[in-house]
């Protein structure tokens, strides 16, 4: 299958809905009970324009496969060297190195622009996600105990940490 990386437009944003919802629905990777409304995420998306934030896609066509982004990691300015990302795939074309794509962009584009640290913040029952981020020199540096609740069950957060250079 052809694809190509791009940075997101407006008109991607419903493709992103999609996935996120599936996510929300399906998953713990996010914790949040209830699907995003198109507006939330158009909000979202304008949000990480005005900061200047990529918005990365994996399209075919005009069908958005995944999407990756990253923003300021906490809201102090002793955080501002550090951001934390985020890569979703479509769980219809998950396994066909889309998210490998984003998460190179996203680390390239991090050290472009400055930024010393990136954090991961998983589920800590996301093996395949745990396993994808060390892949890339990612280093499990603590974890949060039942910080969440979904689908009736305590969820732990696993935080990894990729240092981006100087």
């Amino acid at each position: 299958m052809n694809f190509t990386l791009v940075e997101a437009q407006e008109m991607d944003v419903p493709g992103i809905l999609e996935i996120l919802n599936h996510e929300i629905i399906h998953s713990t990777a996010l914790y949040e009970y209830e699907k995003r409304t198109i507006t939330q995420q158009e909000e979202w998306f304008n949000e990480k324009q005005k900061s200047n934030n990529p918005v990365l896609v994996v399209k075919t066509g005009e069908k958005v496969l995944g999407f990756g982004t990253f923003g300021s990691f906490r809201p102090r300015p002793a955080y501002q060297y550090t951001i934390e990302h985020s890569v979703y795939v479509h769980h219809a074309y998950q396994g066909q190195g889309i998210g490998n794509l984003l998460l190179e962009e996203l680390i390239k584009q991090g050290k472009s622009q400055g930024y010393h640290s990136m954090m991961a913040v998983i589920d800590s029952s996301n093996d395949l996600s745990i396993m994808f981020h060390e892949k890339f020199g990612f280093q499990k540096v603590g974890e949060l105990k039942e910080v969440g609740y979904k689908f009736d069950s305590w969820l732990d957060l696993t935080m990894m940490q990729l240092l981006l250079g100087d």
